[in-house]
């Protein structure tokens, strides 16, 4: 299976990934065989930094992923005319199971990535690749630098190491800084449709088709959730309670009630994290820092610093984890109410969210498109307070009085 698979829908940037790779395989060869001062032609499709953009669930972090297998790919094929990207040799599977030392694979579970973070990263990015081929930096979360870690990101994109390559992933131009996104190669993913969805959870994670074709059609072509709720029973229990909502909200109290317990899951799921993750993170610390077995035991001095440092950082990844939950439920509240205008207005694009439909058509005629598109609207003001960090409980309280409002 080559490395651009799992690329759904990605045809145009699956071949202008393939055609850079064979360019950058070239100079690879070409150097190896004695080539002084072997450099990428003027024509070349490959260069040394690459913007990946598209919207949630297009794939970004896969086709960067895919890029790096393919220009560390070590198939005996390439010699015999096959492209790079076998998704077999040990560069293309070391790549992708993220254990390849040319590689690194940079995703953040905390709200921002910040200045010293990003400075490990470019003194990462300024050594030569211990393979010979290529040092591939990639950063799922290029849209999460601070404004100074995309300064000091800025000064590596400009002047690379020799076989360095840059691969950074946003959900659009806009979110990277001007700066570095005028000097990156821009790659622009779409969403996958909902068909090409499904057939992949069928072939790849045997779903059966039935699931496939509803998971897909609810979340609208996005990969990453349409496999979660085809695999995660307790995802789909979640959503349909969010569902749920619109047929709550008929007075005050059920409003606070319906925001209540959209919080709380969130915060259920963020404490689930913390009891699965920040236990064994503590505990591994404890142990590195050469303290005896055991939580009650003493620490010794001057790694108090260090402990708080972890402590700091499980806080920040627990409010991402309840704000990247809540994101999700009012993704699917909006859909929801997305479903309800385009029956409103008779339009001939089929509903996604089928396992609702009673409720659906039941609000469809008891309000008119307007109070759809007020709906919507209230819906989206909420997830922008959320980035500005509005308190969860007061942003989703006044999105569920809106929602009464109509």
């Amino acid at each position: 299976m080559a490395v651009w698979d799992d690329l759904v829908g990605q045809d145009a940037v699956t071949a202008q990934l393939s055609a850079a790779a064979r360019d950058a395989d070239a100079l690879v060869t070409a150097t190896s065989a004695g080539a002084k001062g072997a450099a990428l032609p003027t024509a070349s499709k490959m260069t040394h930094a690459w913007l990946f953009t598209g919207p949630p669930g297009s794939g970004r972090s896969t086709a960067a992923r895919a890029f790096a297998a393919a220009l560390q790919c070590t198939s005996p094929d390439r010699a015999l005319g096959g492209a790079p990207g076998c998704g077999f040799c040990d560069g293309c599977h070391t790549t992708l199971i993220g254990t390849h030392a040319d590689v690194e694979i940079v995703r953040t579970d905390l709200l921002s990535i910040g200045v010293k973070d990003t400075r490990d990263l470019v003194r990462r990015a300024a050594m030569s690749p211990a393979g010979g081929r290529w040092q591939v930096i990639v950063l799922e979360d290029a849209d999460r630098l601070t404004e100074g870690a995309g300064n000091v990101l800025l000064k590596a994109v400009e002047e690379p190491a020799p076989r360095t390559v840059w691969l950074l992933c946003a959900p659009s131009v806009e979110d990277a800084l001007p700066t570095i996104r005028s000097r990156c190669r821009l790659l622009s993913l779409r969403t996958p449709s909902v068909e090409a969805v499904a057939d992949i959870l069928v072939r790849r994670d045997g779903i059966d088709p039935e699931l496939a074709a509803t998971v897909a059609r609810a979340t609208q072509g996005h990969i990453g959730r349409a496999r979660r709720l085809a695999t995660d029973e307790q995802a789909r229990a979640r959503r349909a309670t969010v569902l749920r909502v619109p047929l709550r909200v008929d007075d005050v109290g059920g409003c606070l009630k319906a925001a209540q317990e959209l919080v709380d899951a969130a915060s259920d799921d963020a404490k689930q994290v913390a009891v699965d993750v920040d236990g064994k993170e503590t505990e591994e610390l404890r142990a590195a820092l050469g303290a005896s077995a055991g939580a009650g035991s003493r620490m010794p001095r001057g790694t108090a610093g260090a402990m708080k440092d972890l402590a700091d950082r499980q806080k920040r990844r627990s409010t991402r984890t309840q704000r990247d939950t809540l994101d999700l439920a009012l993704i699917d509240l909006a859909g929801f109410y997305r479903d309800v205008l385009a029956v409103q207005v008779g339009s001939k694009v089929g509903i996604a969210n089928v396992e609702a439909r009673d409720a659906i058509e039941r609000i469809a005629a008891s309000s008119r498109p307007e109070n759809s598109l007020r709906r919507i609207e209230s819906i989206l003001a909420c997830r922008q307070a959320l980035e500005r960090n509005v308190a969860p409980l007061l942003a989703v309280e006044a999105m569920t009085l809106s929602l009464r409002a109509g």
